[in-house]
This record gives C-alpha cells, structure tokens and sequence, in this order.
C-alpha cells in the first residue's frame, strides 16, 4: 500500500515541472560545476590570455623599434648637444646630415665597399654550397658521410680561432687591402651547406635519372633541375648571407687596413674617433641600414618555406 500511495505524489511533481527546463542530474561522483556553468568561465579566460598576448607583443615591438627610431630622429636633428628626452620628439627635422654624409669622399667609397663585399660573397657562396649540398646528397663517392660531417664540425670551431693563421696565410699571400683577401676566406660556409644538403635530398631521385636517360651532364642537371627547385633555399640564405657581410666588422678591420678598403661599420666607427658630429654618425648609421632593412623585406616572403624545406628529417 506504501508504494501505490507514492505514485500519484511522484507524478503531480513530475507534472508541475513539466514546463519547467530541469538541469541534467549530477553524475554519481561527479565533483565541481556542469559544464554549461565552466563555458563561460573559459571563454573569458581564453580572451583574458589574447589581450595578455596582444599587449605582450605591442609592448615588444615598441622596445624592438624604439632604437631604429631614436636613431632616425637624432640623425634629423642640427648639430649640437643631444638633451633626452627632448631630443627625441619628432621636430624640429633638419637633413643638413646626410647631405654631409653621402657628400663626403669616404661614405660613397665605403658603400662600394661593402657592396661588393656582400654580393660577391652571396654569388659565391649560393654557387659553392648548392653544388656541394647536391654533391652531399645525391652522389655516391667513398668516405662521402665522414666528409661531410668532417666538414660540417667546422661549425663548432669559434671563428676567432681560426681568424689569425687565416689573416697570416692572406697576407703572405698578397691579399692585405685587397677584395680577393676580404671575399674568399668567408666562401667556405658550413652552414650554408648543411641546408643545401637537407634541401635536395628532399627532391625525388627520379628527376636525375630521367635526365640521366635524357642524356643530360652533371652540370646540366645542375643547372637545368636543381638550381630552379632551389629558389626557396637560395632566396633564404642569401638574404642571411647578404645581411651577416654587410654587418661584418672584425674582419673586414683586420684585412682592410687603409681608409679606401674599409666598409661601412668599420667606416661608420671610425668616425667617432674623428670628433665627427652625432648626427652625421646617426646618419651612416641610417644610409648603412637601409640596404639591409631592403634585402629583407624583398626576401622575407621565402623564409618560411625555405627554412621549411631545408628542416631536419627523423
């Protein structure tokens, strides 16, 4: 009878709930808030951490760029004494600097310089490292493993160690003060071809074997398959390259000893031993940065499926 007199009890408060959204029941043992109570705790987290990061990151692009603009703005400034933070307001501007600058008989000469510094080494160095990145990776020749690690330990070896018997054996040879002794002892890049060699080896060996059939040469496969599937590659590292030879500086101090072979950084520190103005360092500084900045933003779109490309394979 207890029973059967429970069940009208049970219905009526089914009845007066009908209408009514009822939460689903607790899981037995289940511990903390549903989950439709934690959705909007999380997403409120989720955003809290993407305008921690966006602060984050303006924060860090402001402290990055801050010195490119104090740099900028200083070397616009007339020549005097520097009173920050005043003098880092943008007015007033004054460009009698750079017409001093780019006017003078060193800066032009420096330019040069480092022009051909840096782009005869990038020629250079692309050609040497692509064909011995292809050599590394797709020819068979004995001792081709014990070689290539061999040469690619140099990466291990500081470079001011091996900077002075290098200086000893350029002037012996004559190169002192000359573009042969700046350019060739920086061609051998060890570097460069490591991520040669990790590039082709991702290319199909059956392009080389149909050319082989096709009855084209060493060379030819070189030149007419390899190097325009390298694009990628060549457009990263020689970005990288061109930027590392135009911020040199120990070297091209040590083997350019007179003031006609010396390039831009060494110039451009040289002028402050001169009692030259702060403005007209601050705008060789300036002259010597836009080539670079520029050889970055032409190249910058190739890094990402160059580095890619070249990763190490498991």
């Amino acid at each position: 009878m207890s029973d059967t007199a429970e069940l009208p009890r049970t219905a009526g408060k089914a009845g007066e709930t009908a209408g009514e959204q009822v939460p689903a029941p607790r899981p037995p043992g289940r511990r903390g808030p549903r989950p439709h109570e934690t959705l909007p705790a999380a997403l409120r987290m989720r955003r809290r951490g993407k305008v921690l990061r966006a602060v984050l990151l303006v924060v860090a692009a402001l402290v990055t760029i801050f010195p490119f603009y104090a740099m900028v703005v200083l070397s616009l400034k007339p020549e005097g004494a520097v009173d920050l933070p005043g003098s880092l307001a943008p007015w007033p501007l004054h460009g009698g600097a750079y017409g001093d600058v780019l006017g003078s008989q060193d800066v032009p000469r420096w330019l040069l310089n480092t022009l051909v510094y840096s782009v005869v080494s990038v020629v250079g160095v692309l050609v040497l490292s692509a064909l011995a990145g292809y050599a590394f990776a797709k020819k068979r020749f004995p001792g081709r493993e014990t070689m290539f690690w061999s040469f690619l330990s140099m990466v291990m070896v500081p470079y001011h160690v091996t900077m002075i018997p290098t200086f000893i054996l350029i002037a012996k040879l004559g190169g002192v003060d000359t573009y042969w002794g700046l350019i060739l002892p920086t061609l051998a890049n060890a570097q460069a071809v490591f991520l040669m060699r990790q590039f082709i080896m991702g290319l199909p060996d059956e392009l080389f074997e149909a050319a082989r059939l096709d009855g084209c040469s060493e060379l030819q496969i070189f030149f007419r398959i390899v190097l325009p599937l390298l694009k990628p590659i060549l457009a990263t590292l020689g970005t990288f390259v061109f930027l590392w030879h135009w911020n040199d500086f120990l070297w091209p101090l040590i083997i350019g000893q007179s003031t006609d072979m010396r390039t831009l950084t060494v110039g451009i520190a040289s002028l402050q031993q001169q009692q030259v103005p702060l403005n007209q360092v601050l705008a060789g500084s300036v002259v010597a940065f836009v080539p670079i900045f520029s050889a970055y933003l032409v190249g910058q779109r190739y890094f990402t499926e160059g580095v890619t490309g070249s990763a190490v394979k498991g």
